[in-house]
């Protein structure tokens, strides 16, 4: 529905965070229509500004990883700083904040300060090992958290070492994490008369942690520990979940989650189907299904492989390259990619906005902004702050 408000219209979201985990919470609310302000260090700004490879100067992963928010800057080491982050605080519906809990007392915009300033407001606090652990100000990094969550130690195959993911997966889950929990906190503030603000305490392991729901209690009444099994999946009802080599040498996934499923697979391979009916017989029957499978991959080029699988209702997939994506006719209809207009880099291609909501859409309204951009526009339209004013803290190096 062109020119519908974003879901989230109207919300608005002070972020004193930095790098991934915290800011890509406001990412999320900000591409559903929320006004995002993004404080930064006055000269020095976000240190994911750097992040990543870049085109003649311009680094690529910042226009993405801050697109839709506005950016102003702060020196948050200055009285004067933070008295006006208290009074963009008491703007704000939400705050977003990643840095260590001592520096955030020690600048009173810890959540107990903060809710003095706006007593119904919600926090969002991302820390390495959470803000009420013995651990509260150690520094903590997105890998750490994958580690800590168990992740980890059941990616990779049984003979090699652990492996993380080639991305900044637990900083992302994080984000997204935090982005849901604020979600919470707005509805319980909207249905409930009495509520008093929110605190969103979330460790950089938590999100992961969650996800894999089945370790814990496998370990507690069991006794297993769950190891790596390369592409399969440890606690997967299935008989047939790996990747497999084709004949011209691509990659291709297969999977089976039900019964008929695995029936499937087992008729592309020319298995007689009743050797497969029950849970028990495909777990006997695995490793010979899963050969089988092998080998009939092997001898095939891609393009064959998929057809039929698709004929015989296999679910399977090419493993996509980021080429591969931008080909994919799935990704087109779905607009899942989108062209941007930049100030640096003319047009450029991003990922569109997830997830997709058909009344009330979001949108990439911009990339980026450059260091500083609004701050005439937050300070003056926000503050009430005049021009005059603003120009005598930028120069006084308070913004």
């Amino acid at each position: 529905m062109a020119g519908s408000e974003g879901a989230l219209a109207g919300l608005k979201v002070v972020e004193f965070a930095h790098v991934i985990a915290g800011p890509l919470a406001g990412t999320l609310l900000a591409d559903l229509g929320a006004e995002v302000v993004h404080v930064e260090d006055p000269g020095i700004g976000d240190p994911q500004r750097a992040a990543g490879p870049h085109k003649e100067g311009t680094h690529l992963w910042w226009k993405v990883s801050a697109r839709n928010k506005k950016s102003v800057t702060l020196n948050l080491r200055t009285e004067e700083g933070r008295a006006i982050a208290r009074e963009l605080t008491e703007w704000a519906d939400v705050v977003i904040t990643n840095f260590r809990v001592s520096t955030l007392e020690k600048w009173g915009l810890d959540y107990t300060s903060l809710q003095v300033v706006n007593p119904k407001i919600i926090v969002l606090q991302v820390t390495g090992y959470g803000a009420t652990s013995s651990r509260r100000d150690q520094p903590g990094f997105g890998k750490v958290g994958e580690a800590m969550s168990g992740v980890v130690n059941i990616t990779g195959f049984p003979d090699g070492p652990p492996v993380h993911t080639g991305f900044s997966h637990g900083d992302s889950v994080t984000g997204l994490m935090g982005a849901f929990a604020i979600q919470a906190a707005l509805y319980r503030r909207d249905h409930d008369p009495d509520f008093a603000g929110e605190w969103i305490d979330l460790a950089l392991y938590d999100g992961l942690f969650r996800l894999i729901e089945w370790q814990v209690i496998f370990y507690d009444q069991l006794g297993e520990i769950p190891e790596r099994v390369g592409n399969r999946l440890a606690a997967a009802p299935a008989a047939v979940i790996n990747t497999f080599k084709t004949g011209d040498g691509q990659w291709l996934t297969v999977t089976s989650g039900t019964p008929r499923s695995v029936r499937s697979v087992a008729e592309l391979v020319g298995e007689p189907a009743e050797d497969y009916a029950t849970s028990a017989m495909q777990a006997e029957r695995r490793e010979r299904l899963d050969g089988l499978v092998a080998e009939w991959i092997s001898k095939r080029p891609l393009a064959e492989c998929t057809k039929t699988m698709i004929e015989l209702g296999v679910v399977a997939s090419p493993i996509y390259t980021v080429k591969d994506i931008l080909d994919d006719p799935t990704f087109r209809e779905r607009g899942n990619v989108v062209e941007v207009d930049d100030a640096d880099l003319g047009t450029v291609k991003m990922q569109g906005v997830i997830p997709r909501m058909t009344n009330h859409p979001g949108a990439v309204r911009h990339t980026a902004p450059a260091l500083g951009a609004d701050n005439k526009a937050v300070f003056g339209d926000y503050l009430g702050r005049g021009s005059d004013e603003i120009e005598r803290l930028s120069a006084a190096g308070v913004i």
